[in-house]
């Protein structure tokens, strides 16, 4: 499961009607033109989440989308059951929607954390994986989500990555994935993976770059002021 921004709540799923079924005019008369569909961006959140997993590519998507909603795009975070979620630190961490009401995904997002570790032995989480898959056409994850993606068979054969503690993990889960051990993030097309925690804000600016342009990626990597210096 590859272009463009997002209002601080989810949109509406539905897409709009044309003029004439909504009105009732004739055929013959013209008709202003359908809006585009609006690309949706979801975010998981689950218990055992690492926070910044999360936060950091939703600062940088949510920025962008607030700023440029004419890119078309929208951003939203989302758990199984629509509730609030308690990550891996203790931060509590809210979702927009359920994963049941979330509309039609253009691209979702898997982060990592302790709470991935029991999804790799869970079947109905897998097989969500496994059909969203079949449906998202990006499929994208933060540091040890990309061991749930793993598990779920959607990296046989292809290149990846994961937080650093991980990777041997990762060629466990799957032998077949070339495990890409110096990259913040692998773009291997219709999966893109990110290697841990902070390395999500690197991954996130790239699918700015990716869907909107190297200039809108600057332009937001400059509003959240992310230029790494560390000071150890």
């Amino acid at each position: 499961m590859s272009e463009h921004p997002v209002p601080s709540s989810p949109p509406s799923e539905g897409q709009s009607t044309p003029l004439t079924a909504r009105t009732g005019a004739r055929a013959s008369e013209p008709s202003a033109p359908e809006t585009a569909r609006r690309r949706q961006i979801g975010l998981l959140v689950f218990d055992g989440v690492e926070e910044l997993d999360v936060v950091g590519p939703w600062e940088v998507l949510s920025s962008w989308t607030r700023m440029h909603p004419e890119d078309g795009w929208d951003v939203f975070c989302m758990s199984v059951d629509g509730g609030p979620v308690v990550g891996a630190k203790s931060l509590m961490l809210g979702a927009h929607r359920s994963t049941g009401s979330a509309p039609r995904l253009d691209v979702l997002v898997h982060p990592g954390g302790s709470g991935t570790r029991p999804m790799l032995n869970d079947p109905e989480h897998l097989q969500w994986v496994r059909e969203a898959r079949r449906k998202v056409p990006l499929m994208a994850s933060v540091c040890t989500g990309s061991l749930v993606y793993a598990a779920a068979g959607l990296l046989t054969g292809r290149r990846a990555t994961t937080h650093w503690a991980s990777l041997n993990l990762l060629s466990q889960l799957d032998p077949t994935v070339i495990t890409d051990v110096r990259s913040r993030f692998v773009d291997d097309g219709d999966v893109v993976t990110s290697a841990g925690v902070s390395a999500g804000i690197d991954m996130a600016l790239h699918l700015v770059a990716r869907f909107a342009g190297t200039d809108r990626a600057r332009e937001v990597r400059r509003d959240i002021q992310y230029d790494p210096m560390p000071p150890v």
